[in-house]
Order: C-alpha cells, then sequence, then structure tokens
C-alpha cells in the first residue's frame, strides 16, 4: 500500500503489513496487522465496497456501528474519504450496537453524543437515517421500544456490516458471559469487568452506569457480514479464547464462530497470546532465526522449569521442538547461544552510555520515573546531561479535592507569602463554584485545569530530584493533542510533531528514551509515540539510539527485552519513593486500569521483582530486581 494520509492524525501514513503465520487452530478469520492504522485503513476500505455493491443492487446500505476507542480510526479514515470525494453516505441507514440506560444523549458520555462528535456531524449520513438505542426510554416502555428497535432493523433490509469490538469479559455489544444465543435488544445489567474498563470516561467507576441497551447475540449474528477489532495487549488473552476455544455463553464474542462472514482483525499486541503468535513451532515448521531460537528455548525452560543451561535433549523432543534440535542442535549448543544471548542482555551501570546527552520522552508527568526511576539514576551518575520532556500536562488525573488542599495551603500561606489573601480566597471560592456546576468526566473551568497542571509539574520535579536529577532536567512541552479537559483527546497533528521535533532540535540527544507501554486506558501514550516517531522522520540532526521503555501497565518478557537493568534493593526503594512524590496519583489514581487496580507503586516493584526472578530461573547470575527495555535502533552502546 502506498504512503497515503493517517487515519489517525493527519499525518504521512506509511503503508500495511499484515502479519502470516499458521491459522490451524483458530476458528475466525483472522488477520494481524503491525499497526492500529492498518486495521483503520483495511476495515474502512472494506465499508467502502459494501457500501458501494449494496446501493447499487437496493438502492441503500445498512450499517452497524460501534462505539468507544476501538473504532476511532475507521471513522477518521470514512471521513478523510468521504471529504476527498471517495464514498457517499446519502443512501446509507445506520443502527447502533447500544447505549447506556439512563443517560441523556447530550450526557458526554452518550453514545448518541460519542457519534454525532466523531462521525456524523462529518459525513452526510441522513439525520432520519440514523438510529442509536435511546437512554430516556421509561423503562416500563423498554420491552416495546427494544422490539421496535429489531423491527427497524429488518424493516431496513439487516445490517449489511456490523463494527464490533471485544470486552475483556469478552462480551460484544453489551452482551455480557451468560447472554444467549438467541438474545435480542434489551436491557442489560454491565459486568463488573466492563464498569471498570470504562471508569476512566465517567472519572471514577461509581459515576459508570449499571446497565445499558444493546443489540443481543441473535441481532448481531444477523448482519451479513461482520469485522470485531481488537487492539492492546490487555485484549489477548481473550481474544485468544475467543478465536482458539469453542463457542461458550461465558465469552460471548465466541458465538461469532456461528457465523459464515466474520473477520477478526488484530494489532500485534491483540493477537499475542494466539498461538501462531506465542508459540508458532507447535503449529509448523518455523525459520530459526535468532530471534524464534531464544524465544522457543526460553519457552522450553518456563514449560519445564529448568535453567536454560539444563535443557536436555528429551525436553526439546517432548515439547514440539525436535525441529529445532534438527536445524539448530545439539541441545547443548543450543542453550549456551540462548544463554549468552539472555545473559548478554544485562547491562549495569558501567554498560551504560557515559558523558552523553540523554532525552528522555514522559508522556505523564509520572511515566519517566515510573517506567526507569532506576535506570535514570544510573544515567546520571555517569555523567550523562538528561533531560526529562514532560509531553501533557496530565491535568485530567487530578481530583478536585487535591486542588483545595493546593488553594488551602496559599490561603493559609499568603501573608507570609506576600500574597493579597483576598485575592486568593476570591479564587478559591471561584474554584469551588466552578467544581459545584460540573458533572463527573466534564472539562474543568480554565483556572481549574491551570492548577492541576501546576500540581504535576511540581510532583514530577520532586520525582525526579529524588533519583538526582536537578529541577532543571525538566521540560513541560504541554502538547496541544490533550488539552480538552476531556479523557477523550483530539487527534496528533501538526502543532505537536513541530513541538516535539524543536525539542529534538534543541536538546541533540545522543539517546532518547521513549514509552513502548501502549496499551494505556486512555490512548495518551501511544500518541505521544505517534508525535515522536513522525518528528524522528524529519529530524536531520544525528540519529539518537532510541530505547522503549514501559511499566505503567506491563514489562517486556525476558525475550521482548533487549536490555535487562539490573537494579538493587536501594534502588527500588529509591524508585518507589520517587514515585510516591506523584502524591495526587497515589492510594487512588484517577486512571489506574481497569485490568489493575494496584497502586503503579505495587506494579513496579511486582514487575521489576518479576523480572529478576524470570532471570534466575533461566539460570542466569542472581539479581533483586531489573527494568526491561527495547532498542529500536541501536547505534553503538558501549560493551
Amino acid at each position: 500500500m502506498t504512503d497515503q494520509t493517517s487515519v489517525e492524525t493527519g499525518l504521512p501514513y506509511h503503508g500495511t503489513h499484515i502479519l502470516g503465520g499458521s491459522t490451524e487452530l483458530e476458528r475466525l478469520r483472522t488477520v494481524v496487522v503491525a499497526e492500529p492504522d492498518d486495521i483503520a485503513v483495511l476495515v474502512a476500505e472494506r465499508i467502502c465496497e459494501v457500501i458501494d455493491q449494496a446501493v447499487e443492487e437496493r438502492g441503500h446500505c445498512v450499517l452497524g456501528l460501534a462505539t468507544g476507542s476501538t473504532p476511532l480510526g475507521i471513522y477518521r479514515e470514512l471521513i478523510r474519504r468521504h471529504l476527498a470525494g471517495d464514498v457517499d453516505f446519502a443512501r446509507v441507514v445506520t443502527f447502533n450496537l447500544d447505549e447506556y440506560f439512563p443517560i441523556q444523549p447530550d450526557n458526554l458520555h452518550s453514545y448518541r453524543r460519542f457519534m454525532e462528535e466523531n462521525f456524523f456531524q462529518y459525513v452526510n449520513v441522513p439525520p432520519d437515517h440514523v438510529h442509536v438505542p435511546d437512554g430516556t426510554v421509561a423503562r416500563g416502555d423498554l420491552a416495546g421500544y427494544c422490539a421496535e428497535y429489531e423491527k427497524e432493523i429488518a424493516e431496513a433490509g439487516g445490517i449489511d456490516f456490523q463494527i464490533l469490538g471485544i470486552g475483556r469479559s469478552g462480551h460484544i455489544g453489551f452482551n455480557e458471559p451468560g447472554s444467549s444465543r438467541e438474545s435480542r435488544t434489551r436491557l442489560i445489567t454491565l459486568d463488573t469487568i466492563t464498569r471498570k474498563d470504562a471508569a476512566s470516561d465517567f472519572f471514577g467507576e461509581a459515576n459508570v452506569p449499571t446497565e445499558a441497551v444493546t443489540m443481543g447475540i441473535a441481532s448481531i449474528l444477523e448482519a451479513r457480514e461482520i469485522a470485531l477489532i481488537a487492539t492492546g495487549e490487555h485484549k489477548a488473552p481473550i481474544v485468544r479464547r475467543a478465536v482458539e476455544e469453542e463457542p461458550t455463553a461465558e465469552v460471548t464474542a465466541s458465538y461469532l464462530q456461528r457465523h459464515p462472514a466474520v473477520t477478526v482483525w488484530l494489532d500485534r499486541p491483540a493477537a499475542g497470546e494466539l498461538t501462531r503468535m506465542r508459540t508458532p513451532w507447535i503449529l509448523e515448521e518455523v525459520s530459526w532465526t535468532r530471534e524464534t531460537t531464544e524465544r522457543a528455548t526460553v519457552w522450553l525452560a518456563e514449560q519445564t522449569g529448568k535453567p536454560l543451561l539444563k535443557l536436555a535433549p528429551s525436553d526439546y523432543r517432548e515439547n514440539h521442538l525436535g525441529g529445532l534440535l534438527a536445524r539448530r542442535g545439539p541441545a547443548g549448543e543450543i542453550n549456551g547461544d540462548v544463554f549468552n544471548i539472555v545473559n548478554g542482555k544485562v547491562r549495569g551501570k558501567s554498560k551504560l552510555v557515559r558523558e552523553k546527552t540523554i532525552l528522555v520522552f514522559s508522556p505523564h508527568p509520572d511515566d519517566d520515573v515510573i517506567s526507569m526511576g532506576g535506570i535514570l539514576r544510573k544515567l546520571w551518575e555517569n555523567e550523562n546531561e538528561v533531560v526529562v520532556a514532560y509531553m501533557t500536562s496530565g491535568n485530567i488525573a487530578v481530583f478536585d479535592h487535591d486542588v483545595r488542599r493546593h488553594m488551602d495551603f496559599v490561603e493559609r500561606a499568603a501573608g507570609d507569602l506576600e500574597f493579597d489573601a483576598k485575592k486568593v480566597r476570591r479564587a478559591r471560592l471561584r474554584l469551588e463554584k466552578d467544581f459545584a456546576a460540573k458533572e463527573p468526566g466534564e472539562p474543568d473551568s480554565d483556572l481549574a485545569q491551570n492548577l492541576k497542571r501546576y500540581i504535576r509539574e511540581s510532583e514530577a520535579v520532586a520525582a525526579i530530584a529524588a533519583v538526582g536529577l536537578p529541577r532543571t532536567a525538566a521540560r513541560f512541552m504541554n502538547l496541544p493533542f490533550y488539552r480538552t479537559g476531556e479523557v477523550r483527546k483530539r487527534p496528533i497533528g501538526e502543532e505537536d510533531v513541530e513541538l516535539v521535533l524543536d525539542m529534538l532540535k534543541n536538546v541533540k540527544p545522543d539517546q532518547i528514551f521513549v514509552a513502548g507501554d501502549l496499551s494505556d486506558p486512555h490512548g495518551t501514550h501511544r500518541m505521544c509515540k505517534q508525535a515522536i516517531d513522525e518528528a524522528l522522520l524529519r529530524y536531520r540532526g544525528a540519529a539518537p539510539e532510541v530505547w522503549l521503555y514501559r511499566g505503567a501497565w506491563q514489562e517486556w518478557s525476558i525475550t521482548e527485552a533487549d536490555v535487562l537493568v539490573p537494579l538493587s534493593q536501594e534502588e527500588l526503594r529509591n524508585k518507589i519513593f520517587a514515585i510516591f512524590k506523584h502524591q495526587s496519583q497515589k492510594d487512588v489514581a484517577p486512571f489506574p486500569g481497569g485490568y489493575d487496580d494496584r497502586e503503579f507503586w505495587q506494579r513496579v516493584r511486582s514487575r521489576n521483582l518479576e523480572t529478576a526472578a524470570a532471570a534466575d530461573r533461566l539460570g542466569l547470575p542472581e539479581y533483586y530486581a531489573m527494568e526491561a527495555y527495547r532498542v529500536e535502533n541501536e547505534t553503538g552502546t558501549p560493551d
């Protein structure tokens, strides 16, 4: 596919890469692509084909639409094609899958509003052709309303193409575990997992509705063609169950196996638990490259509970790896080679760069210390110049009570600081009025947003000081895409990329660190990486070495990592102490991630300890803890 405009950003898009492998165990047609943008382009392309065909055959086309982050790229690509004159929606009829109940259509969180803001206002679907379940219907009238919704779908001729996402509970639409194969449009009680995953949008689980109106399984399966879309590692376990296991009411997406025209579209992380991705040697003969040999041998060690150097030929033969022995054997040589590969990833302070310029891009004002608080201290002690660029303000993740606490301090200290106490009090009262007037999730006033930004900035400065860096190391970029005051952000634009490019030009880094943790629930990490990647393409200075870190949501596995940085008990304790400086994110963070209820410091401790333990089980020297990194373009890190 030739370069075109990105569905997410309006920036250059660099083509599609579909990944292969044996699909023997997959009960649904499954397409795995390298990047989420690829999914958006390919699915939008298919929708345009369906529209053209249906309009030609019947005079109109019926689309089944979904909401949430999953289909946003598709809608943006359809909008781009419409504005370019490539697709006409004048003869398109739409039916949305679901809606929260009860909820007003203009509510910030309503799916009706979502569709208007993200799709309908940009295309020419006639208003009377748009159908979204009504969250205001009286409870006593719901049964009749739901039956009428089904009737309207039938009278429109049925759905030609249905877009679906999949929840971590395995739901499609809001058909939670236990939903019947024969279910129709109805009111349903939302699963706990579903409400946890929606908590960030509603600024707390307590604000998430407990019920929703949803099309049923039978309704969905009557669509002529279905696209199920999933992105991100947190979806990988449920995707595998839906695709590779028998249909079950516990994973309602698995009912799609009974439909003749379903395609599952996955990015690489969402496909990570599929057998063809995780252990392809079980299904077919693979090319035994250095990478696949390492992956398979480490997997074998984990399966058998043996250190790498103690794996026997029988271990290989009994675990689908006889082909590896035949191609790369004997076992002892494989064991030694892989041990040396893994052990070679370990880099203490003496093997990290010295007297260089380091630029750390931190999407939020805590990602730096959460993910790389250990290596930051080592890099500073190696006499490197370190700059930490905080890409967004992170202000939406500050509770109102934190602002109240800081304002109380300012008011109490006004006299000593020679502030006008009356002005401070008036500002505090104005804030209280603003807080009282807003609904959960609604944007704060400009004053509140600014104060929340300053809270995050002061915490960030305190945190880097805790790992030894001077406060002058901090740079606050405040990228425009984030400045919505809402969980939903604008697409990455030219101004965002130019600000990143300016940072590169000013710092002239030898090495940069970038968040590779792309499964954050609100997508900011992914969007920040988009801006960095595009800026690096335009950067004309010497190419910096790029390291990817994780830690907030996942950690690199031993085989995924290129570098393992050991941490002592004291270094891990100092790292956690730095995380504690982010007081507004501690105890009850607004966005902890629905799939992990632990505080960030708890996740960090567990993951850093487990990485070291995993290396120890493989027979490597025993370290207390480890951080893991991937290197995108190594340019000569010293041995």
